[in-house]
């Protein structure tokens, strides 16, 4: 057998297709499956803007080589929408549009840390977070988060963590897997630390548009003039615009970060698709709109959810917000046997908690943005007859 690298032989494998083949076995006697496994939009982009991505798709310029770093006019586009909410000073020169958020937070990652350093990443975690760790050679500080504060990350456990070897905190918010969003002040603390401390702030955004309904900004850390001194921001299109497919993100930090950063993005991607880049352009104030509209309609069915767990005797909501619910479940053993019975026995796919670190066996993680409201009110029915 060829040999290949160990930090990646002992990399957990991707977990949405293991927990897929738990579906197989449902045999569809109380109706169609309930996919509630994997964070999708559950409504595509507005037809102009697939038009305009087919338009471009067909244009010469998009079938050549761009800007490491992406196009201009998007940075502009991107770094105009990103004030605009943060009442922030980013420019271009602070901007790289990636090949999804998920490359943006690898090259983050081989941009602060080498094999041997460590990173401090809240637990539960958005899984391929900690994967990318692991296959780097990166070591994880585990920073417990709990169900009786929100699953909202504690600073000063942070702090306890902090060691010679520390190079970064990675905060996600709102939260992949819990839902939960953090306060402003907490992010503010925290952005504290890093610099005390001489290390740098992540902040995953990928769920900032579908904030609860009467919160706008976030948080102020762009308003610091000193913040390209610590803080790196990541953001994806996909579930803002629905374009998952299509595989583009955004990362912002100071322009001599960014400039390292593109010597692994010139290695690993070259440039971000061009015929996406050019559509988004105009979709940035084109749609929005359309984004404030998807954003009420998550938040409405984050009302349905709650309610459908409300009719569900033993299973209580820990966490939720954005995309989803962090649902502590009624069952002894582990959350894996638990989202197999779910599966395979009532037809409702969700994630174990296990999946997203240690300690986490109580819950399974709901995604119900591609669920319809007529199919979450048959929730609360399945989780009954599982029971």
């Amino acid at each position: 057998m060829l040999a290949v690298n160990r930090l990646l032989v002992s990399t957990d494998v991707p977990p949405i297709p293991a927990a897929a083949r738990w579906a197989e076995a449902y045999d569809g006697r109380l109706g169609p499956l309930i996919n509630m496994a994997q964070a999708v939009p559950g409504t595509p982009p507005p037809l102009e803007l697939l038009k305009r991505f087919g338009t471009h798709a067909r244009s010469a310029s998009s079938a050549t080589y761009g800007p490491i770093v992406g196009n201009l006019d998007l940075r502009e586009a991107f770094a105009r929408d990103v004030n605009q909410l943060y009442e922030g000073d980013i420019g271009p020169p602070d901007i790289a549009i990636t090949t999804g958020c998920n490359q943006a937070y690898f090259v983050a990652m081989m941009a602060l840390a080498r094999s041997g350093e460590e990173i401090i990443l809240p637990a539960p975690w958005y899984f391929n977070h900690k994967m990318t760790l692991d296959m780097l050679g990166i070591g994880t500080k585990v920073l417990p988060c709990h169900a009786q504060s929100g699953f909202v990350p504690s600073v000063e456990e942070a702090r306890a963590l902090i060691g010679p070897a520390t190079r970064a905190i990675v905060l996600v918010t709102p939260n992949n897997p819990t839902g939960a969003t953090y306060p402003a002040e907490t992010l503010t603390a925290f952005r504290d630390l890093a610099r005390e401390v001489r290390i740098a702030l992540v902040v995953d955004e990928t769920y900032r548009d579908f904030l609860p309904n009467g919160q706008l900004r976030p948080h102020g850390l762009f308003t610091n003039p000193d913040w390209r001194d610590v803080l790196i921001h990541l953001y994806s299109f996909s579930k803002s615009y629905a374009i998952p497919g299509h595989r583009l993100g955004a990362l912002i930090a100071g322009p001599a970060v960014i400039e390292e950063i593109a010597k692994v993005l010139d290695c690993i991607q070259i440039c971000p698709p061009r015929g996406a880049q050019s559509a988004l352009v105009w979709a940035v104030e084109g749609i929005r709109p359309w984004r404030s509209e998807m954003r009420a309609i998550i938040n409405r069915r984050i009302d349905l959810f709650r309610a459908a767990i409300g009719q569900s005797p033993g299973w209580t909501i820990s966490a939720i917000g954005a995309y989803f619910a962090y649902v502590r479940h009624p069952f002894s053993g582990s959350s894996e046997a638990a989202a197999e019975r779910l599966a395979s026995e009532v037809g409702v796919l969700a994630l174990p908690g296990s999946f997203f670190g240690p300690d986490q066996d109580g819950h399974l993680r709901f995604a119900f943005a591609n669920v319809d409201e007529a199919c979450l009110a048959l929730v609360a029915q399945r989780l009954r007859a599982l029971a």
